[in-house]
């Protein structure tokens, strides 16, 4: 007799699979794949690791909001040498994943690691043996493609242990494939999703509630809360994968994913929610109708230009989530700007969203003072490398409260209304004065041996004072740069005073007495009159405003540096036109600039360019986007009589290196310093600024300008940032920002930051 047995289909292998999320967004990350029916899920540092099938794995790929990649674990081996790595990849028949004439990439980073700390060499390590084992079988290899190849190789070698992968994802989930790719957005998609997900808005939706973006901008988070909202798969849009050139890639399941996808965002998209977004800015709401429309949304999301304090809800719209990303005003000016609009938000939220959930991701937590409203406790997430705040709200009376900080114009108008009697009696000015006088004595005898004119002598040293107290010595000029009639040696130094926040354990009252009792020590300290003592107080700005001026007394005063002659000054603008931190650079820059081709980005007042000219460089090119800088700059170059070419260009900065990188012949130079804002949303740019989201492609485009053995300083002052060392592994990045801290600013060493940048 025979028995029939009934055929049945091998099964799908299992595999071991990764998911890498963004910092802080891991148990998110495992919510979400737990939700997909994924199961052994375990958050790990940088993921969340889980095991199944190809289907699984293209579940993920699909469906996964808030995952950077989804990688399918090859092999783990232990790295000693450089040799062990080679050896270790090529263990792996490669053939089995590749044909001989497909292309490939390769990831690779590195933690820890003794044997190789260099993530270029790694990843050519890696390149070299499966090109070597390709070659040697087939006597044909593989081709390098590093934006679309048909298999993408990830390696992490976490001090000696390596993890070998395959990227399913080919490149970054958080690319949905709606964004205009000439378009940047402050946050990416996948930690916009992960700010609705902490927000309860999957629910919210559920319910009918509608959701309100007041500064929507290009548009992220009205697109992520919509596809949440219609069931709309996030990676329904993308038409690159990495697991589509693969030789073990299943066609049909995936079309079956898909057609299932398909179909759940037909009916998604039949019940959608109210969701609307704001922008005041034209280009911005432009943007986001052009990325709806991509998405295929265009009448599932309402934008319209208006400004925040006239946003509210129409009746007819269910009370929802109001949510957005606002300006996070990270520099002293800045924080500052930002004040004034965060306290109009709160005002609007108490006014027109009584019953609303709210949410916002600030860098600032104090910032969220000043909505004068209570939040549940923050979550912590990342935007890039700069630690943020998840604030969520219940907008109820019950949680309003009056912040108690006043602006800084508020604060001088009561410094100033003090009378002399209450100055002189100032708490404890006397410790200011002694300390004043302690630095004076190490600092004076440092500058005058190195022949400093102009440093900081007092920097924050009592927190009960904190202030910043910086000495200038020259001579004064009117705007025409003719000499005033003749002072004495006494009346020729000046002191610039900027006064920090106070600690919140310090009354403001108090603050503003010993603010008070500042101004009249340092005169007696340093034996000069009060006019020559100038305190600068930030007030809120318009976009342009810190290009214009703030005062019309047009007296400069010239001050020397380095055998260089530059201008400062002291009452027309905010800033006196010369960051004294960055002396070192500077001097660094005259040191190097002989018979070099220098370029001065971010200009500012041109004292770099000023030093690379009187260095001997062969030519200077000085851009900037201010009007006002670029003459600034040429009557500092005009001091300083040098020889040499030197170009002033008025212009953006971003998009004039942009246009020059694109050139097919773009200019060349030796030295480049590169010095950014933190922030900028002037009204001149297309796009906002972010140090933090936008250093790699600035600095990436600023190195495409530079000719073989250049140089590239970049600098930053913004004291959270993180250099993006993976995004930047095929450049030679060295770390000198110890070496470019001065001695009057050892107190205090994120003054700036800075980095040696060659190819």
């Amino acid at each position: 007799m025979f028995r029939l047995v009934p055929f049945r289909q091998n099964p799908m292998p299992t595999y071991t699979l990764f998911a890498t999320t963004p910092k802080a967004m891991e148990t998110i990350l495992s919510d979400e794949l737990q939700a997909l029916g994924i199961k052994n899920i375990k958050p790990t540092m940088a993921g969340v690791a889980f095991e199944g099938d190809l289907e699984t794995a293209y579940r993920a790929c699909l469906w996964s909001r808030t995952a950077n990649r989804i990688l399918l674990v090859l092999s783990s081996f232990t790295v000693k040498t450089q040799e062990d790595l080679y050896d270790g990849v090529k263990k792996i028949n490669w053939f089995e994943h590749m044909q001989p004439e497909d292309s490939f990439a390769v990831s690779f980073s590195a933690k820890n690691s003794p044997a190789i700390n260099n993530t270029h060499f790694g990843a050519l390590k890696v390149k070299d043996a499966i090109v070597d084992q390709m070659r040697a079988k087939f006597q044909k290899r593989p081709s390098i493609n590093t934006e679309h190849p048909q298999l993408r190789i990830n390696v992490y070698l976490h001090g000696e242990n390596a993890q070998l992968s395959l990227d399913l994802s080919g490149e970054s989930l958080h690319r949905r494939g709606y964004r205009d790719i000439n378009i940047k957005a402050p946050i990416k998609e996948n930690l916009a999703a992960a700010m609705l997900l902490r927000s309860g808005w999957p629910d919210i939706a559920k319910r009918g509630g509608s959701l309100i973006d007041p500064m929507c901008g290009s548009g992220t988070l009205l697109l992520e809360a919509a596809m949440i909202a219609a069931d709309y798969a996030p990676g329904l849009l993308r038409d690159y994968f990495g697991f589509i050139g693969w030789k073990k890639h299943d066609a049909a399941c995936w079309q079956k994913l898909r057609e299932e996808a398909e179909h759940r965002k037909t009916v998604g998209l039949e019940k959608m929610p109210v969701i609307v977004g704001f922008d005041q800015n034209r280009h911005t709401v432009n943007a986001a109708l052009t990325h709806i429309a991509n998405a295929g949304l265009q009448h599932k999301i309402h934008v319209e230009r208006r400004d925040i304090e006239e946003a509210k809800p129409a009746e007819s719209w269910q009370p929802g989530l109001l949510i957005c990303n606002p300006p996070y005003g990270e520099r002293l000016g800045d924080e500052e700007e930002t004040a004034e609009l965060y306290k109009k938000f709160g005002a609007v939220l108490k006014k027109h969203f009584i019953g609303w959930k709210a949410a916002m991701i600030i860098s600032n937590p104090e910032l969220g003072f000043r909505l004068g409203i209570r939040s549940q406790k923050p979550i912590t997430l990342y935007n890039g490398a700069l630690e943020c705040k998840l604030l969520r709200f219940t907008i109820e009376e019950s949680a309003f409260f009056i912040p108690k900080a006043k602006t800084q114009e508020e604060r001088l108008s009561m410094v100033t209304e003090t009378s002399k009697t209450e100055q002189m009696e100032a708490t404890g000015a006397e410790m200011f004065a002694n300390r004043l006088k302690k630095n004076l004595k190490k600092l004076s005898k440092w500058a005058q041996q190195n022949h400093i004119s102009c440093y900081r002598a007092y920097d924050a040293d009592l927190p009960e004072y904190a202030v910043a107290v910086d000495i200038y010595q020259g001579e004064a000029y009117h705007s025409q740069l003719t000499p005033l009639p003749y002072v004495p040696a006494s009346e020729q130094l000046w002191v610039n005073v900027q006064e920090y926040e106070p600690p919140k354990s310090i009354d403001q009252h108090k603050a503003d007495q010993r603010l008070a009792g500042v101004l009249a020590e340092i005169p007696r300290v340093l034996q000069i009159k009060p006019e020559q003592v100038f305190l600068k107080i930030r007030r809120k700005q318009k976009s342009t405003d810190q290009y214009e001026k703030h005062g019309d007394q047009g007296v400069f005063h010239i001050i020397e540096e380095g055998g260089c002659k530059l201008l400062v000054n002291f009452e027309d603008y905010l800033d006196t036109g010369l960051f004294l931190d960055h002396r070192p650079i500077r001097l660094m820059i005259q040191q190097q600039a002989k018979g070099k081709r220098f370029l001065n980005l971010f200009a500012y007042t041109g004292s770099a360019t000023v030093h690379a000219a009187v260095g001997g460089a062969q030519s200077t090119t000085t851009v900037d986007m201010s009007n006002t800088y670029i003459n600034w700059t040429k009557k500092n170059m005009a001091l300083n009589h040098t020889e040499g070419e030197h170009e002033f260009i008025q212009a953006d900065c971003l998009e004039w290196l942009e246009n020059e990188a694109r050139q097919p012949y773009s200019r060349q130079y030796d030295l480049i310093f590169l010095d950014p804002p933190t922030f900028s949303n002037s009204k001149r740019m297309e796009d906002v600024f972010d140090i933090q989201n936008d250093h790699v492609q600035l600095i990436k485009n600023a190195v495409s300008l530079l000719a073989p053995g250049g140089i590239l300083y970049f600098s930053t002052n913004f004291r959270r940032f993180k250099l993006d060392q993976s995004a930047l592994s095929e450049l030679i990045v060295e770390d000198i920002s110890a070496a470019t801290i001065p001695e009057d600013f050892a107190r205090n060493p994120k003054i700036h930051y800075c980095w040696r940048i060659k190819e």
